[in-house]
């Protein structure tokens, strides 16, 4: 796997493709990411542009077809940045994406603007699928979605719907859509948890916004457990409180880490910095089975524990790659089946071609 290399910030100059567009753009033509993301196109600009840029492809014919986003497993860490330390909201995430899809189905329907979803009550997919048809003067229709991540859950299942959804109606009219107008409409409904882009990616959620591309993840297992419940997103976000200035200090550590241990896959690191955010989100929202599933990973010689900051799932990290990982593999599932004997295990989505 090409290591890629982590740069601060995705602003590109008018005119000049900047480094991290180009690492985004080879990151998307690896075989795992491609059909994904094969209706976007990176770099900052309006409707218009895109519409002039992009226009419909040859042929006027709809492209019927499936489209899918990835979801996550909470995020590798989350937190708040020290003020000036980077633009706008402190607020960041470092998503952990994973091989469980939200699928998405468009069918135009000549003469409207309005779109009817099924399942009807993804009202959030309805809203973006309208503001997408608007801007890009499309025609509205009915729109399909089919998700294997579970709502409520801290697993990215409404960001995944929303992109999804995004990327079915440019497959439809034929046209590649600016990520920058995916996230400009994702951030007038909720905040984001960066699923747009293929590979990790440090992302401002409130603000649906780009930090940094920091490489692929490594090929790794979560065996992840679910204290039930659910947490809805908006909900969640506006009852946040701010965060010490020793506390963000620490997170803004943790993602320099990141930034060189995930270009690296070392797994190691990757899995310490994952432990560190869940034990420094603890007291913000409290996960009942942190300190077993602490224990647990101690015990069996694991990466490290993994949470769903504004979501109910915890788990345990392990190296897939390493020799020792079907014995890990049931090491850790017998500590766990104590507190819940039906565990799920979740695997990483990587960059390998």
């Amino acid at each position: 796997m090409p290591a890629q290399h982590s740069t601060s910030s995705i602003e590109p100059t008018r005119g000049m493709v900047s480094s991290t567009t180009r690492e985004l753009i080879e990151a998307a033509a690896y075989e795992v990411w491609r059909p994904q993301m094969y209706h976007q196109a990176f770099g900052g600009t309006d409707a218009a542009e895109i519409i002039a840029e992009d226009g419909p492809q040859p042929g006027n014919n709809c492209g019927y077809g499936d489209t899918l986003c990835c979801g996550t497993f909470g995020e590798l860490l989350q937190g708040q940045l020290p003020v000036g330390c980077v633009p706008r909201d402190p607020h960041f995430l470092v998503t952990m994406p994973i091989a469980l899809f939200a699928r998405a189905h468009f069918m135009p329907v000549a003469g409207t603007r309005s779109v009817t979803v099924y399942p009807s009550h993804k009202l959030k997919a309805k809203r973006l699928a309208e503001k997408l048809v608007i801007a890009l003067g499309a025609s509205g229709g009915i729109l399909f979605l089919q998700s294997e991540l579970p709502e409520g859950k801290g697993m990215a299942s409404s960001s995944a719907d929303l992109v999804a959804t995004a990327r079915s109606i440019a497959r439809c009219i034929k046209r590649r859509i600016r990520t920058s107008l995916i996230e400009k409409l994702m951030a007038e409904i909720e905040p984001s948890d960066g699923v747009m882009y293929p590979g990790v990616v440090a992302y401002q959620q409130r603000e649906c916004s780009l930090l940094s591309f920091l490489g692929q993840m490594p090929a790794l297992a979560i065996v992840g457990i679910d204290e039930g419940g659910t947490v809805e997103t908006v909900d969640y976000d506006q009852r946040r409180s701010e965060t010490s200035a020793t506390h963000r200090a620490e997170y803004q550590e943790l993602l320099h880490r990141a930034r060189i241990a995930i270009p690296r896959g070392d797994t190691a690191t990757i899995g310490r910095i994952a432990t560190a955010s869940a034990r420094l989100h603890q007291e913000r929202a409290p996960k009942r089975h942190l300190n077993s599933m602490l224990k647990a990973s101690e015990a069996t010689d694991a990466l490290g524990v993994i949470v769903a900051h504004s979501g109910t799932m915890i788990g345990i990290l392990l190296d897939r790659m390493a020799a020792d990982f079907p014995l890990k593999l049931r090491s850790v599932l017998a500590h766990v089946s104590p507190f819940d004997n039906s565990p799920n295990i979740y695997l990483t989505m990587t960059g390998c071609r």
